[in-house]
């Protein structure tokens, strides 16, 4: 199932997205998508409405360092236990918002990534029993102020300013991302490219980690990790991260004013 979440004219909607004589549509999910989801009987032209961000997460963990070119054009080892941080729910925006470049910041990056969504309340969970516990997949941009980032010695403030989580365009729940081919456009032109295979530690891996240290919320987005080729973003530009079989999520670059 494809799962969004929606603008219409009639309010703010999760919905499922389906083909329905050559034409995408949003069918209106009653209350939440998690569990069996039951519909209400609207539905819209998916052109009619606006995409939002798929899920609002109580929070966002993600994994630092999961690609080995990654880890080398940083100039550091890989890690022995996938490393986690977490951005602010406040940071998640969704398709075609503006990543907002803070003024106190010379460098905001782009970073690429594979995001898993959760669908159940979970604790230490193994990793054979990850799948067990997610709900779907998504796209997401680990947007970071670099130099704040290196300058502060841990990562929250350059990794939580408000539109630095832009995920979307929406959630795929029968998904293999074993292999899923990842690419970055920076305004049409490829910036990064590789493969979920490629990982260091892989999803499972990372459930059972994370689970071990926090209990998981249905919603909870996890960040899997970038791939090399990271770089910065100017005011005017466009971004767009594409994972194979889920989508495309774009957004364009600002200053703040």
């Amino acid at each position: 199932m494809r799962l969004g979440r929606i603008a219409s004219p009639d309010g703010v909607a999760f919905v499922s997205i389906e083909e329905a004589d050559g034409v995408s549509v949003a069918k209106e999910i009653a209350e939440h998508p998690f569990g069996t989801p039951t519909f209400t009987g609207r539905s819209w032209p998916l052109a009619d409405v606006r995409l939002l961000a798929p899920i609002l997460a109580s929070k966002v963990i993600c994994i630092g360092k999961n690609y080995a070119a990654h880890v080398a054009e940083m100039g550091g080892d890989a890690p022995e236990d996938p490393v986690i941080f977490i951005k602010p729910n406040t940071s998640i925006i969704g398709p075609e918002v503006p990543i907002v470049r803070p003024p106190s910041s010379q460098r905001v990056d782009y970073e690429g990534e594979l995001a898993v969504v959760i669908g159940k309340p979970c604790k230490d969970v193994p990793a054979a029993k990850a799948a067990s516990v997610i709900l779907g997949y998504t796209v997401a941009n680990d947007v970071t102020a670099r130099d704040h980032q290196q300058s502060d010695g841990q990562w929250t403030r350059g990794k939580g300013y408000d539109t630095f989580c832009p995920l979307g365009p929406w959630i795929e729940t029968d998904f293999d991302p074993s292999d899923a081919e990842l690419t970055t456009e920076l305004d049409g032109e490829i910036k990064q490219r590789s493969r979920a295979s490629l990982m260091i530690h892989g999803i499972g891996e990372i459930v059972e980690w994370i689970s071990r240290v926090m209990t998981l919320l249905p919603g909870d987005v996890i960040l899997t990790g970038t791939p090399e080729g990271i770089g910065p973003m100017t005011a005017g530009q466009r971004v767009s991260v594409t994972v194979s079989g889920l989508g495309t999520l774009s957004n364009p670059v600002v200053d703040k004013a």
